[in-house]
């Protein structure tokens, strides 16, 4: 999703566990002729995997009984190779945290940020892709680190953690919106300088909206010593995606992790990030300190983040 979502959605999960209703296992969709080694993965349905979702295109959306989007064709392409049936449940953003936490679902998908938090209470596969930090700005317009952003107008979605990015720019005014139409309107009609989103939403309404005459810029992320000085900067690094499985399921999770390496190496994610307008060089390489948050917490101490060629 990718998104960044806020931390009362996280915390809610918890409290709306039957937000994903009909998740049981019935055996009724159980595919026929599953393979000894796919009913191994341990899937609450052997064959199939069970897959939440909210609508968020270009990452997750449901056509059908297929889940398109980056994050659906990644999933895909992973199932495909374990020999699994992809089953869509639509849902919110806490829904799909709480359908994981309780083992109502197998997984979840969408731009899932990893966090420590989160990890406690299930399993996050290794990266499909990392989420860089992206501005929409008004085309002509140019703005690269965090003193760039000093006294501008800037705009994101309320809930969003980018907001409390914002309000530590030093003279900044905050525009908060109930949806990414918001930012966009007002960033057309010149009311905001910036706006922050996940970058293949902002890709997306170039395409989408010409009339707005916007561009994409990734940001230069701020440095270490300025985000010991305002942890709140934080959010404008780039963080790590995942996909979201419950506690119990490791051999899920290891198996999709490993096509999810896989993915980087054979060219497939590289393939997928530009379908949707996406620059490999900023999805596909982590950043420093990627390995460092996950090492000894989730991953081995020798952990190393997937990338493509550096």
């Amino acid at each position: 999703m990718i998104r960044v979502r806020s931390l009362v959605a996280a915390l809610s999960a918890i409290l709306l566990i039957p937000a994903v209703a009909g998740c049981g296992s019935d055996g009724d969709d159980e595919p026929k002729n599953v393979s000894a080694k796919t009913a191994a993965l341990g899937t609450i349905t052997p064959g199939v995997i069970k897959v939440a979702v909210q609508p968020y295109a270009p990452y997750t959306s449901v056509q059908g009984d297929k889940i398109v989007g980056l994050d659906g064709d990644i999933l895909a392409y992973a199932a495909k190779k374990l020999g699994l049936e992809v089953k869509p449940q639509v849902t919110d953003f806490a829904g799909m945290l709480a359908g994981v936490q309780s083992r109502r679902v197998d997984i979840t998908i969408g731009g899932v940020a990893w966090s420590a938090d989160r990890q406690k209470q299930g399993l996050f596969t290794d990266p499909p892709y990392y989420s860089p930090p992206a501005m929409a700005v008004r085309s002509g317009k140019t703005y690269r680190t965090v003193d760039d952003l000093k006294g501008l107008q800037l705009g994101t979605v309320e809930g969003y953690v980018w907001v409390k990015s914002i309000q530590a720019v030093p003279g900044a005014k905050l525009h908060a919106y109930p949806d990414a139409n918001g930012v966009f309107d007002d960033l057309g009609a010149g009311r905001v300088d910036v706006g922050f989103l996940d970058p293949l939403i902002i890709i997306a309404a170039q395409k989408e909206r010409p009339d707005l005459k916007i561009d994409t810029q990734y940001m230069t992320p701020p440095t270490a010593a300025q985000v010991k000085a305002k942890p709140a900067y934080e959010y404008f690094q780039p963080y790590q995606t995942g996909f979201y499985l419950p506690k119990k399921a490791t051999k899920l999770e290891k198996a999709i992790s490993a096509q999810i390496d896989a993915m980087y190496q054979n060219g497939e994610l590289e393939k997928l990030v530009k379908k949707y307008g996406g620059d490999p060089e900023q999805f596909l390489k982590p950043s420093a300190d990627v390995a460092t948050a996950r090492r000894g917490v989730d991953r081995p101490q020798d952990w190393t983040p997937p990338s493509i060629a550096q």
